[in-house]
């Protein structure tokens, strides 16, 4: 029983601030209770089974627990006696004080009237289990019941198997009957131990009502040193009674077998299986029939000395060896007479509980609808299915039914995130060139505008009165050819003022709606060209019609078809292809020819470079072209190879337009 998720104080929670995007929560959740929103790993408390997992593994202490000191304080405030009966698994994590009376007495000043060990209860506990097993019908199998974490996993994940939990209470529930008997239903109970799950397992309704308050082991820490409590400031005191025996041993691994002097061989008939990994692979064999004729004694954590309440600072094995110690210690001082008459006078308590299904289980979507999102992932076959676990899922599939769940993000995959990262980056620094070249055309366009201007009214005059000399000369005078030269030269320069302009002014676009093809075809027609060169339109777009300024676009497509001409001059077989491409929202116009290519292809838009003789060009056709379709809100890219030795030469542009006329921002819908 988790939390419902609207609780406004559920029980596990993250703090987003601290949440770095790790997924190692994602990949240590057996239950898979954790869901990536916009990069967030969040805790889906229907789903969570309490195992605190996600807790032992972030770094950051993103992932928090809800804090119960406060509610024990004022527990130990209120008039009602308080008892706190306290896990055997202490000695692994005050591992510092090597007398346990110490800590006893520690927990007492806390102001606890009694102090009480659960392994008295762990004791009551394996004895039931024990008689469980022996009064089942043939071919019955129990799973033990001990764990809370692994009862929430079988009721969530795995509902028909819930019959097989076994029907008896927890060694922390079952120590909190034997207190209330002994010292009064009245009193509360806080229990002490390593397990964030007791929590959890404390407000089940099935057995609500015996342990009021947990405290983890860490809590615990916290608690005693906001009262300046420590060994120095105590005397030794024992635990209360009735005391625990073998029961002290229950934390460690197989620590229930222990408790009965069972060894997990054939003749037991019990399988032990402890951590994430291994108890819900063992719950799947035992529900597939797989493990049959065996009981299960499942834990969570691999043992409850590495349980999530406790500190992490100290290792396993480690922990194992101070227990033992501890266990060794006290069974060599127990009052073994006395215990066993506690055990029989305990032995009448009603420790049976019942368990409920309550499935948390999603529909595995179908096969196709798995590779529709791999293939989004750019996983298109078996073998792009790396499964390097970096999304915290042990396979791409896995990964992509949880997107499905809606559980997880495509961006959770490392290898996606980084491709999609590195297109992202090409984008950007063609961006970034096309922003720092139409810059440097905006600076040259400005100062071409200011040249123009200045040159034309002077030019204006030369090419007026060469001209008119030319009239008046005689055309067999010795001065004629260089009064023609002049007028040449200087209608030559006027081209050169006007392309100038053109390539300064920011001409409005008069959207008109037109035909391409028949745009494209009277472009072709005006072009003068030698019978050596073929120009070949070829139509592919279902879409004949767009919208554009045709005069300006025609002007585009002149100046390119015309470079080709001119590159495909001596060639024996020249070849011009316009082909009209694109979809409802773009048009595409490529222009492909033949020739010899260009060698300097990053400096074609820049004004005045030219590829051609001396007199031939101007320098401003591509710039001119290169402005008309950026102020068409379109985009024109060239590929050519004029090395032989890499295949055929020629050159290619690619002119991209919107269809339509763009909408412009602010609501205007005039002319740019």
């Amino acid at each position: 029983m988790m939390n419902n998720s609207t609780d406004p104080n559920p029980l596990l929670y993250t703090v987003k601030e601290r949440c770095k995007m790790c997924y190692t929560c994602v990949r240590e959740c057996p239950a898979k209770a954790i869901r990536v929103i916009s990069g967030q790993a969040e805790i889906i408390p229907e789903r969570c089974i309490c195992c605190g997992n996600c807790v032992n593994v972030c770094s950051q202490n993103a992932k928090r627990v809800r804090g119960s000191i406060e509610a024990v304080e004022s527990l130990l405030r209120s008039e009602d006696k308080c008892v706190a009966i306290v896990a055997p698994s202490f000695p692994a994590e005050f591992e510092e004080i090597k007398d346990c009376r110490i800590f006893v007495s520690m927990v007492r000043k806390l102001g606890f009237d009694k102090v009480c060990e659960v392994a008295f209860g762990a004791d009551l506990v394996a004895l039931k289990h024990k008689e469980l097993m022996n009064d089942l019908p043939p071919g019955f199998f129990l799973i033990s019941s001990t764990c809370p974490a692994v009862v929430n996993y079988v009721e969530h994940y795995h509902p028909e198997l819930v019959e097989n939990i076994s029907k008896i209470v927890s060694p922390m529930v079952a120590m909190a009957k034997v207190v209330k008997k002994k010292y009064g239903d009245n009193i509360k109970v806080v229990f002490i131990g390593p397990c964030i799950a007791k929590k959890d397992e404390a407000t089940d309704p099935l057995v609500f009502g015996n342990v009021n308050k947990v405290l983890t082991f860490h809590e615990l820490r916290k608690f005693l040193k906001s009262k300046n409590i420590s060994a120095d400031s105590v005397e030794p005191s024992e635990f209360d009674p009735p005391l625990g025996g073998r029961g002290a041993i229950f934390p460690v691994s197989r620590g229930m077998l222990q408790t009965l002097k069972m060894n997990e061989d054939i003749s037991s008939g019990v399988v032990v299986a402890e951590g994430r990994e291994d108890f819900t692979e063992a719950l799947k064999e035992f529900e597939e029939g797989l493990v049959k004729d065996y009981h299960l004694d499942l834990l969570c954590c691999q043992g409850c000395i590495m349980g999530p309440g406790m500190s992490k600072d100290t290792k396993r094995f480690a922990r194992r060896t101070g227990v033992a110690e501890y266990v060794k210690e006290k069974l060599s001082k127990l009052d073994m007479e006395q215990w066993q008459k506690d055990m029989e006078e305990y032995s009448e308590l009603d420790l049976t509980r019942d368990f409920v299904e309550d499935d948390q289980r999603v529909a595995v979507p179908g096969n196709e609808k798995i590779w529709e999102v791999l293939r989004d992932m750019g996983k298109k076959s078996e073998d792009d299915l790396l499964n390097c676990g970096a999304c915290g899922y042990e396979t791409c599939v896995l990964h992509a039914v949880a997107i499905l769940k809606g559980l997880a993000e495509n961006e959770m995959c490392l290898p996606y995130t980084i491709d999609k990262l590195h297109n992202s980056i090409i984008e950007l620094e063609k961006t970034r060139a096309a922003l720092k070249h139409s810059e440097k055309l905006a600076s040259m366009g400005q100062l071409a505008a200011g040249i123009a201007h200045e040159v034309n009214n002077p030019l204006g005059v030369v090419l007026l009165y060469s001209n008119l000399l030319l009239d008046e000369i005689d055309k067999n005078s010795e001065n004629y050819e260089d009064i023609k030269m002049v007028a040449e030269q200087a209608e030559r320069c006027k081209n050169i003022v006007g392309g100038l302009l053109n390539f300064a002014r920011r001409n409005d676009v008069n959207y008109t709606t037109v035909n391409v093809f028949e745009t494209v075809n009277s472009v072709v027609k005006s072009i003068l060209r030698p019978d050596n060169i073929v120009i070949e339109i070829i139509e592919r777009s279902k879409f004949p019609q767009a919208e554009f300024d045709p005069e300006q676009i025609k002007q585009v497509l002149t100046n390119l078809i015309k470079n080709s001409a001119e590159a495909l001059e001596n060639s024996d077989a020249g070849k011009i292809t316009v082909t009209l491409n694109g979809n409802e929202k773009e048009l595409s116009i490529t222009i492909e020819d033949n020739g010899p290519g260009i060698k300097n292809m990053d400096k074609i838009f820049v004004p005045f470079y030219t590829t051609k003789p001396a007199g031939k060009g101007t320098g401003l056709g591509l710039p001119v072209s290169y402005g008309i379709v950026k102020m068409h809100r379109g985009a024109i890219t060239a590929i050519s190879n004029a090395d032989i030795s890499k295949g055929a030469t020629g050159t290619t542009f690619i002119i991209t337009l919107p269809r339509k006329k763009p909408e412009i921002k602010g609501g205007s819908n005039g002319n740019s």
